[in-house]
């Protein structure tokens, strides 16, 4: 099976300065100043390797270990560090970062002097027997789930770093979990599918692919039939109520399957999931649609709108599934989707001032973020937030190698330097920004307009290619484009997807895109009166403790908000997304949601039409 489209390696586009750069940056610190040795505390402890310094402990307030989630006490120990290892491998194949990449290469060899203390094969931050208590029917904490992170990890690692001893311990451990999974379908089949296996699947099938070993495609053979799978064939709501990060892991499975086997049944499978998780279901203005970790019944969002809402492990899940969907389609109704998911969630529930997850995202009235800690939680959704937060070089761009396109399917700024085919290309993508010295684009289409939505592209290397702007679902009016100064007329170039094409591009050609944008309301489907403003695909939060009602027609929000622009001396020389109200008792000000740090914040607001 071939895909429509693949994505550039991360060593093939780097981020310019800006706010995804910002971020980026802010995780790359955090991945460097976490200690080795504490990353590494549970393996060591497994293996029977004393940690130095910690024969006993006399004050356990002052001694150098990760706690939370990572505690010697809890069953889940461990996990992260398969997180951070593909986190790291990440940053290092983008950024040639010598200091993560000394980490890592120590993090591996101490990881296989775990494996060879443990016999060979187990190289796990927890006992074995814990995979044989899921045979007792007793209590233990997703086993499956913890194991995985590592096997991830080892393989990213191989992948982006070309580190062959993590191949080495990631095939011992697949030779423990053959043993395991042969003597399970004899005794107790129904363990391989408990343990939260979710990504089991995609990990072993992602194996095989990159290696070829049969012992993975056995492995990924032996999880593919999930019992999801049944439901969703069968056109059951197959989600409500369900652990939504238990069940979006297995849609990659069968989407990777697919890429594998070339089996269309998995693809159905994976569209199907969709149409009941994003399509059906309908989904908050930041993309969430699960609550307390679980999905919510088809629309029946104000319902259940709380303050555990949005955990950020199903954000990073879901646009994982997207960009399967996206490579399979060409279709900007994924792309559409990741962006919003990146605004409102990748960026809105990672702390601007530290880089750590909120776990959940409130959205009720006086609603706050809360921040992990760098030592002292380690939840799921700390390890997800490293790894999105490393991602962005992966997401901008796609390639069609036999048609020669290159598709730009976020507007981030960003150098890309690659090939299309067999041909080189080098594209730079940047914004424009009115102010200072920089000239407003587009003077006759509203020059005094300042927007984020104006991009330039300059094509430093390539000869006869295509260019795929995406034209997002959220566009206010019609796209402007020009080609070397000379504005492509409407209608004019061809569409397919959301996407338009425009040909023959070649080196020293330069493309500028202005995407307009307008202020809306997105209603909740249960709640009519109840919506969350939005400017492009960027969620507003109101900077209130306990306004939840505004006085207007939501349909017509500029008759009652209007823009608050303010310039700064920073990146950007003017705030974004900026507004307040007016006409209300009270006046309050928005502000993009990702740029809420401690402050109280409410999203969502009842609408109070006016009598007059």
């Amino acid at each position: 099976m071939n895909n429509k489209l693949r994505t550039f390696d991360y060593d093939e586009v780097r981020i310019k300065e800006g706010l995804f750069y910002n971020r980026m940056e802010i995780n790359r610190s955090y991945l460097r100043e976490l200690d080795d040795t504490c990353l590494l505390q549970n393996y060591y402890l497994e293996a029977g390797i004393i940690i130095p310094g910690l024969t006993t402990i006399s004050d356990p307030g002052k001694v150098n270990l990760h706690w939370g989630w990572e505690a010697p006490t809890c069953q889940l120990r461990g996990h992260f560090l398969g997180h951070y290892m593909s986190a790291a491998a990440a940053v290092i194949a983008n950024k040639k970062d010598g200091i993560l990449d000394e980490k890592l290469r120590h993090i591996v060899s101490e990881l296989r002097r775990c494996q060879l203390k443990n016999g060979g094969k187990w190289a796990g931050p927890i006992p074995e027997k814990y995979f044989e208590i899921m045979t007792t029917g007793d209590y233990i904490w997703s086993p499956q789930y913890t194991i995985h992170k590592l096997i991830m990890g080892l393989l990213d690692t191989y992948k982006y770093t070309g580190n062959k001893e993590a191949l080495v311990i990631l095939s011992g451990m697949a030779d423990w979990f053959i043993d395991w999974t042969d003597d399970m379908k004899k005794r107790s089949p129904q363990a391989i599918f408990d343990g939260e296996q979710a990504g089991m699947l995609e990990v072993w099938a992602d194996a095989y692919a990159v290696t070829g070993d049969e012992r993975y495609r056995i492995l990924a053979d032996t999880y593919k039939d999930q019992g999801i799978f049944k439901r969703i064939r069968e056109g059951k709501d197959a989600l409500t109520d369900e652990h939504a990060n238990a069940s979006i892991p297995i849609i990659q499975g069968a989407a990777k399957m697919y890429e594998m086997t070339g089996d269309e049944d998995y693809r159905k499978i994976v569209e199907r999931f969709w149409e009941q998780a994003v399509t059906k279901r309908g989904m908050y203005a930041t993309t969430g649609a699960n609550a307390g970790e679980f999905w919510i019944p088809m629309q029946k969002l104000g319902e259940y709108r709380g303050d555990r809402g949005q955990e950020f492990c199903t954000v990073y899940n879901m646009v994982r599934v997207a960009q399967y969907l996206l490579s399979w389609t060409g279709s900007s109704e994924y792309s559409d989707y990741i962006e919003k998911c990146i605004y409102n969630g990748f960026l809105a529930q990672q702390s601007k001032e530290t880089g750590m997850p909120t776990y959940f995202l409130p959205m009720t009235t006086g609603s706050k973020k809360k921040w992990a800690s760098k030592r002292n939680d380690f939840w799921c959704c700390q390890g997800t937030m490293i790894q999105s937060a490393a991602m962005y070089p992966k997401m901008i761009y796609s390639a069609d190698d036999e048609e020669h396109i290159l598709y730009v399917d976020q507007y981030i700024p960003s150098e890309l330097t690659g090939r299309l085919g067999n041909m080189e290309i080098k594209v730079i993508q940047s914004l424009l920004l009115g102010g200072l010295k920089v000239q407003s684009l587009f003077e006759e289409h509203a020059a005094t307009e300042k927007s984020r939505w104006k991009m330039h592209f300059a094509i430093a290397k390539g000869d006869g290619f295509t260019l795929s702007l995406r034209i997002p679902g959220w566009i206010s009016g019609e796209a402007v484009i020009t080609v070397n100064g000379k504005e492509i007329p409407s209608g004019e170039p061809r569409s397919e997807g959301g996407y338009i094409f425009i040909d023959d591009m070649k080196a020293g050609d330069e493309i500028d895109v202005y995407l307009p944008s307008a202020l809306r309301a997105e209603r909740l489907p249960d709640m009519k009166d109840m919506a969350a403003f939005v400017e492009g695909p960027v969620v507003l939060a109101g900077l209130t403790e306990d306004v939840d009602t505004l006085e207007g027609d939501f349909d017509k929000p500029e008759e009652f908000m209007y823009r608050n622009t303010e310039h700064v001396y920073d990146v950007f020389v003017w705030l974004q997304d900026n507004y307040r109200t007016r006409h209300q008792s009270g006046n309050i000000q928005f502000i993009p949601l990702y740029e809420i740090e401690d402050e109280p914040y409410t999203l969502y607001f009842g609408e109070q039409v006016p009598k007059y």
